[in-house]
């Protein structure tokens, strides 16, 4: 039976991959070739909706957390977050598309720890790291099949096919996570209780995540490296239909198939490889990757290099989104805030993702797409030299005294 519920994370990923993030790098697109929004107004709309999500990152942690009902969060999420989408069409106003989107981004905020959670409850600590690869594999193997048929029909029929795609999706999504067994998750380990430590009554407090240096450090290069990455892509699509508005969906398609293939043998090596090589060496190669990125789009606006380009992503993201939950699971397990947690780091680089449409749309208006790229790139190397110099490698962490749970604080009988 495990192995269905195995298979059935794998296509929850898959499927689920279209609707956790919204319409992400189309919604910039359809605004400016169907409403004739302006650069800084679609940067403005996504930054709002992206804010508002913040407030709801952390909380959304605590209650995966306390939560039995996982599987039916995340299926009232993704009808949210794709009714809030399928309106779009049907709305003009800057009002209205921000707060369908606010909705959507609230929605999508339980996505990673609801997932993270359910992965942890299944396998438990020691066999996360190479599921949390093969959820990456899925979801970015959804990703590129999302977007490969996204391009292709809105070449045929229009930008507006993308609404009606990510409610396919999520359907699938919905079928996904029925499938998975409610009993086959312990929802003690989901929330990062080590399995032999006995009582799980008591989460340790707060107070022990505050302290946890490392976390904090990571949280600061996370919000770094999604300042500097969030806005790429969509600036990418907006010089796309500069240069032709009929392809720019299409072509925007490649760029997210081209990097999405890439990240799937990226995820799958790091999850068969990083209790072996560790997490550092493969996080500095993740982030070093992004403002390379940032200074080659400035060489050339040709189209097809800029798809060349968005290769590079598959490399950088690909490392990130597989190693973000096995670092946050090194640095708290035992504590029972691993979702919380999650929730935390997630509204850190969600502040940074929130904040990077705005920052690049100002950019832009006032000194054009290659500042705006160059801007970006030195974002991304203050995030690597963060990194570089001031997190440990956490595959074997046990941290200092204010680091470890509140249980293994207490003094010995």
């Amino acid at each position: 039976m495990q192995q269905r519920d195995q298979r059935s994370l794998d296509w929850l990923n898959f499927f689920l991959a279209d609707v956790r993030d919204g319409l992400g790098p189309y919604l910039a697109i359809y605004l400016l070739a169907v409403h004739k929004w302006e650069p800084a107004s679609i940067g403005l709309v996504m930054s709002l909706a992206g804010i508002t999500a913040l407030l709801t990152q952390t909380p959304a942690g605590a209650l995966i957390d306390r939560t039995t009902a996982k599987r039916a969060v995340v299926v009232i999420a993704a009808l949210l977050v794709t009714g809030s989408c399928l309106l779009l069409p049907w709305l003009t106003s800057f009002t209205w598309v921000a707060v369908t989107q606010t909705v959507s981004a609230v929605a999508g905020s339980v996505f990673a720890p609801a997932i993270a959670a359910i992965s942890l409850g299944i396998t438990g600590p020691k066999a996360f790291t190479r599921r949390t690869g093969r959820n990456e594999t899925f979801n970015h193997a959804g990703n590129a099949f999302s977007a490969l048929l996204a391009g292709g029909l809105a070449w045929l029929y229009g930008p507006v096919v993308v609404f009606y795609l990510m409610a396919a999706m999520t359907i699938g999504s919905i079928v996904a996570v029925s499938l998975v067994r409610s009993q086959a998750i312990d929802h003690d380990v989901a929330r990062g209780f080590t399995p032999s430590a006995g009582d799980h009554a008591q989460a340790s407090g707060l107070r022990v995540l505050l302290g946890n240096r490392p976390l904090l450090i990571f949280a600061v290069c996370c919000a770094l490296f999604h300042l500097a990455n969030a806005a790429m892509l969509p600036l990418v699509s907006q010089k796309l239909s500069q240069v032709n508005l009929q392809l720019a969906t299409p072509l925007t398609s490649a760029c997210i198939v081209a990097a999405q293939l890439v990240m799937v043998p990226v995820a799958m090596l790091v999850g068969l490889k990083a209790d072996v090589w560790g997490r550092k060496p493969l996080l500095l190669v993740g982030f070093l990757i992004l403002p390379l990125r940032g200074a080659l789009y400035v060489l050339s606006d040709n189209p097809f290099w800029l798809v060349g380009v968005q290769l590079l992503d598959g490399i950088g993201a690909g490392v990130i989104g597989a190693m973000f939950p096995v670092v946050v699971k090194d640095l708290t397990q035992g504590t029972g805030r691993f979702n919380v947690s999650l929730g935390a780091l997630s509204t850190a680089f969600g502040l940074g993702a929130a904040l990077s449409p705005g920052l690049a749309g100002l950019v832009v208006q006032s000194e054009g797409y290659n500042a705006a790229f160059l801007t970006l790139a030195a974002i991304a190397a203050a995030a690597f030299c963060l990194l570089w110099l001031g997190m440990p490698e956490t595959r074997n962490y046990t941290g200092d005294l204010d680091d470890k749970p509140a249980a293994s604080m207490a003094p010995a009988q």
